[in-house]
């Protein structure tokens, strides 16, 4: 038989028959693919199995080889692409290599053997390192080349993720400034204690609820958050286009709400020039909504300020700005709508609106911003220099500077009783339930980890109830699905901060999930500042959640944990308290008087109470009160308290009643 060699269009021309035959028949070729979590400078987790994972076509025959062992792992992909290999780790260090074999050939490489941690929550675990304290001095000195970083890229998904974007990355000072800086501080600290390599997974989002990284499944066994999520389902299987349905809802939810709430509260009189507001409260701006009446609010707020205008800006076109508003606003000026941002989700868009000709007048005008705020922070809350009125064309030298003194006023609001119409659920939103969860959390799932450590609960501070449910809910859900067993959860307890809402209650919430086996509580009460609810000093946050993992996780000798009330007893008109953790004795920060105690006898009236240390234990008592029944201490937003142990840990505030808050609690 003869061989007769094919010319070059001959070639051309059969390769292009056998992909047509191929496409025809629904036939593809896939190179190996890995998820951004397993790539160059990673960390696997010492100390048992890894799991190795990824890609590739249905039926293609997979080989790993790695630098640390002469065997070699064959598998078989499945049916729907996916191939995974579990392996012993290698003893702590490196750098190790691992070569994955199939249609190409991947090879990871720098890759180090150690404790790997996910470090999670909302904006304070979001916070990086350039905002920290020292962010100069930290920055320059973050030389730690066994110290690897990956960030996960936010994103809001309605369904399970597989992959997410994102890479390991050593620490440098060009890689660490925008790190978190808990997690860093915290990585850093094992790392010095440790010595061995540590890998550090940031996922968190500033602002979002414990429920967005919540899976659909766990929140359909809590009754709260069985309709959301039935909900999403519903916007999942619709085939209407979910924009223009949510468009459409949010307009009906607005009609329902525009007029509630008290009476002037509505746009009827309340945006015309002539509108009485001199019984209005007055505020400064920009800023988020606070103080006695509006912390916390969710709803609806309206704003007025009167300004003077030239003659000569009669009968020309401005632009008014206002800055970002959190989250929706309606904008009229002497009675006539200029513009507005109507629809969830523009809370970091800056305003900027056309003033058509005939609006202005000479001398006196009045602005009126109708602000819908549906969750979190509220407010017109940008810079001072974004809020201005100018002539179109004009520079800013000719603007009227709009920052100062507003006259503002409630009206409608989410959370009155009894409950009112809530607006619709927009699901690609990061507050809704399961979003992040899926986004950020799944597409981790199942790097080997030691453990998490979590900073958030600002946000579902109105919901303590709630939340005794929800977080212990959401720390089972992350460890059934890692598949890795009750890995430590460690969190940061609420820091003292001016709010209004109830966050007494959402730290108990918090101490209360320590009943979780293999969980352990950072408490922050005393160094968190009273008019930011971003704490700069992350220093201390990371070691204090160091401290939990270096006792309880690696079995160091030392004291972990400040004063935990433990008991109480009462007689002879004094209760004795007795803690938990006392690390040696009981001191009062500072060398003075201890602060922060509070008793009520049966009529369930707090008042100071005087307290001193007694041994382990702390005994308060108060002559206005002749038989105490309950003991508090440091019961508030932004409490005055001093009690530590010797090792320097503060004590976590408590109470010792469990009497009801009227109204109880906000779902």
């Amino acid at each position: 038989m003869t061989y007769r060699k094919a010319t070059l269009g001959q070639t051309v021309v059969s390769l292009l028959i056998l992909m047509l035959l191929l496409a025809g028949s629904g036939t593809t070729f896939a190179d190996v693919r890995l998820p951004s979590i397993i790539g160059d400078n990673m960390v696997l987790q010492q100390g048992g199995q890894v799991p190795i994972w990824g890609w590739a076509d249905a039926g293609e025959q997979i080989t790993v080889s790695v630098s640390w062992h002469s065997m070699k792992w064959g598998s078989t992909v499945g049916k729907d692409g996916k191939w995974k290999f579990e392996m012993n780790a290698p003893k702590t260090g490196g750098p190790y290599e691992i070569t994955i074999s199939g249609k190409n050939t991947v090879t990871i490489s720098n890759i180090l053997v150690g404790e790997v941690w996910v470090c999670s929550g909302q904006s304070n675990m979001q916070w990086s390192v350039r905002q920290a304290d020292n962010a100069e001095k930290e920055i320059g000195a973050a030389f730690y080349s066994n110290i690897r970083l990956f960030s996960v890229e936010r994103k809001v998904a309605e369904t399970a993720q597989d992959d997410c974007v994102g890479r390991w990355t050593p620490t440098t000072p060009e890689t660490v400034p925008g790190f978190s800086a808990v997690g860093y501080f915290f990585g850093r600290d094992l790392h010095n204690e440790l010595d061995v390599p540590i890998g550090l997974i940031h996922t968190s989002w500033g602002g979002t609820p414990a429920e967005a990284w919540t899976s659909a499944r766990v929140l359909r066994t809590i009754e709260d958050f069985k309709d959301a999520v039935e909900e999403i389902e519903q916007v999942r299987k619709d085939p209407e286009p979910f924009e223009r349905r949510y468009q459409e809802q949010m307009l009906q939810w607005q009609k329902k709400i525009d007029f509630s709430g008290p009476p002037g509260s509505g746009e009827k009189g309340c945006t015309d020039l002539e509108f009485d507001d001199s019984t209005w409260p007055e505020m400064e701006l920009p800023k988020l909504w606070d103080g006695p009446e509006l912390a916390s609010f969710d709803g609806l707020v309206w704003f007025r300020k009167e300004i003077d205008v030239p003659d000569s800006w009669v009968g020309k076109e401005l632009i008014l700005e206002l800055g970002p508003i959190d989250d929706m606003d309606t904008t009229w000026i002497n009675g006539v709508k200029v513009g507005g941002l109507e629809t969830r989700g523009h809370y970091r868009t800056n305003r900027k609106y056309l003033v058509g000709s005939s609006v202005i007048r000479a001398g006196r005008n009045v602005i009126v911003v109708k602000v819908l705020d549906t969750s979190g922070g509220g407010g017109i809350y940008g810079k001072a220099e974004q809020m201005k009125l100018r002539p179109r064309g004009a520079d800013d030298g000719d603007a009227i500077q709009l920052a100062g003194s507003w006259r503002y006023k409630k009206g409608f609001d989410l959370g009155s009783m009894p409950p009112q119409p809530r607006p619709p659920l927009r699901v690609d939103n990061p507050h809704a339930p399961a979003s992040l969860y899926n986004g950020m959390i799944a597409p981790l799932i199942p790097y080997g980890i030691r453990g998490a450590i979590w900073y958030q609960g600002e946000s579902n501070a109105d919901r303590p109830y709630q939340y005794r449910e929800l977080f212990p809910a959401m720390i089972k859900n992350w460890r059934r699905d890692w598949g890795q067993g009750n890995f430590p959860f460690l969190f940061v307890q609420l820091a003292n901060f001016v709010t209004g809402a109830d966050w007494p209650r959402l730290r108990e919430a918090q101490t209360m999930t320590l009943a979780l086996p293999n969980t352990g509580m950072a408490v922050t009460i005393d160094i968190g500042n009273p008019t930011d609810i971003h704490p700069r000093n992350k220093q201390d946050v990371g070691k204090r959640l160091a401290l939990w993992a270096l006792a309880k996780t690696y079995g160091k000798d030392l004291v972990y944990s400040g004063p935990l009330y433990k008991s109480m007893e009462a007689a002879d008109g004094k209760i004795r308290v007795s803690f938990d953790h006392v690390g040696g004795g009981l001191v009062a920060g500072g060398g003075g008087t201890l602060i922060g105690f509070a008793v009520a006898g049966s009529d369930q009236k707090f008042v100071r109470a005087d307290a001193t240390i007694d041994g382990d234990a702390v005994v308060v008592s108060s002559d206005e009160v002749s038989e105490p029944v309950a003991v508090r201490y440091a019961w508030a937003d932004n409490p005055a308290c001093n009690l530590y142990n010797k090792a320097g840990l503060p004590a976590s505030p408590f109470r010792t009643d469990d009497w009801p808050k009227i109204p109880a609690d906000g779902k």
